[in-house]
């Protein structure tokens, strides 16, 4: 069973940057964040394929950057630039299948997820 643990969550103001991080017990074909903001559906954020490709939804490229840290077993998202809008509750979350990062920014294919951590950005 993966198992996934999200941190680094905060609350920041307009602007500033944090770095969450998810510690995971065994790798998967497509790691992803997606995230989850009050009285929305969830939306896919970055995602990473066993090669090291990487895919952003429009409204964080080039403001967020996805890496894995394949020894300490570790999932990162780098938030710069943070704005109101990206409050919300972030997830990772994994896929051993094909699917999983071909579907991505939807979430067919993800097998497992983390609890979450919460990400405030105020004006």
């Amino acid at each position: 069973q993966v198992q996934l643990v999200e941190s680094g969550g905060g609350s920041v103001q307009t602007g500033g940057s944090l770095r969450l991080s998810c510690a995971y017990n065994q790798s998967s074909r497509c790691m992803a964040w997606f995230r989850q903001a009050p009285g929305k559906e969830r939306e896919g954020v970055a995602a990473m394929d066993f090669d090291g490709s990487a895919s952003y939804v429009e409204s964080v490229r080039g403001r967020f950057t996805i890496s894995k840290d394949n020894a300490k077993n570790t999932l990162y998202l780098q938030m710069d630039g943070l704005k109101p809008e990206d409050t919300a509750m972030y997830y990772c979350a994994s896929g051993a299948r094909v699917r999983a990062w071909y579907a991505f920014p939807k979430d067919d294919g993800m097998d497992y997820w983390g609890k979450g951590t919460l990400v405030i950005v105020s004006s």
